[in-house]
């Protein structure tokens, strides 16, 4: 099976890092072309089409003009080491096996608004374009249209790669927007994540995101093979709910007396 998640918007490029294992992003070429475009734009203007701080779209600013290539260990970091957000909590990637980081640049991806796809020993430099920017570029009025299909192909090559035709879908609504998935050729799981509240049960942001990130994690560690060892999972407390699951969706209750 091949898993996509969402990246962060906090980065870490401080913390070692518990390898020096890594490889080169394969779509720096659609990147370019995307930092050619946000070079040109002023950080008043990216503060506008990011609706972020002054602050923050000075930083961004700053980071668009030092991306340079070629990418190495001293100006890049693996993405899976470079995002800090709930989802990359729950991942936990410093502490996964060689043997998990292994089977996850086979099967994990990161989906990008920059750099379209990463695994996650993919070296990045450090960056902030939400994959629904309305940022126009000769592709399109957006990057759902600068993307277009080549998303959907690289993950249909790495299916291929991995004999796979089965896509589990931790990522956001936005991020899995930019596959197509009848183009996709594989079956789409997407797994849910509700936890208990004043007694009735609902997808709460930041612990559905974390506990994405515990999916992921599971899947790596554990390297399942079928959707029904999906349903096994129970980290943090979760349990699946044959109930309220469909073919495509698998639901993950957990009680509040199991939060933390």
């Amino acid at each position: 099976m091949l898993v996509v998640i969402s990246p962060a918007k906090n980065l870490d490029y401080d913390s070692p890092l518990p390898t020096d294992k890594h490889s080169q992003p394969r779509m720096l070429e659609r990147a370019q072309e995307l930092v050619d475009r946000c070079q040109a734009l002023s950080p008043q203007q990216l503060s506008e089409l990011m609706k972020i701080s002054d602050k923050l779209a000075g930083l961004n600013a700053a980071r668009f003009t030092e991306w340079h290539t070629p990418f190495t260990t001293n100006n890049a970091r693996p993405a899976i080491y470079a995002f800090d957000g709930d989802v990359y909590s729950g991942l936990a990637a410093e502490k996964l096996s060689e043997d998990a980081i292994s089977y996850a640049q086979e099967h994990l991806r990161i989906l990008s608004g920059l750099y379209g796809v990463l695994r996650p020993l993919d070296l990045m430099q450090p960056y902030r374009l939400e994959m629904g920017t309305k940022l126009d570029t000769a592709r399109g009025r957006n990057l759902y249209e600068f993307w277009g299909d080549e998303i959907t192909d690289m993950l249909n090559e790495d299916l291929d790669a991995i004999k796979s035709d089965l896509v589990i879908n931790l990522a956001s609504q936005e991020y899995f927007s930019s596959v197509q998935p009848k183009r996709l050729n594989a079956r789409v799981i997407t797994p849910v994540f509700k936890d208990e509240k004043n007694g009735q049960f609902k997808v709460i942001s930041f612990w559905a995101k974390k506990a994405r990130g515990m999916m992921a994690r599971y899947i790596m560690t554990e390297q399942p093979k079928t959707v029904a060892e999906l349903r096994q999972f129970n980290a943090g407390g979760y349990r699946f709910n044959a109930d309220e699951s469909t073919e495509s969706e698998l639901v993950f209750y957990r009680a509040e007396r199991d939060q933390k």
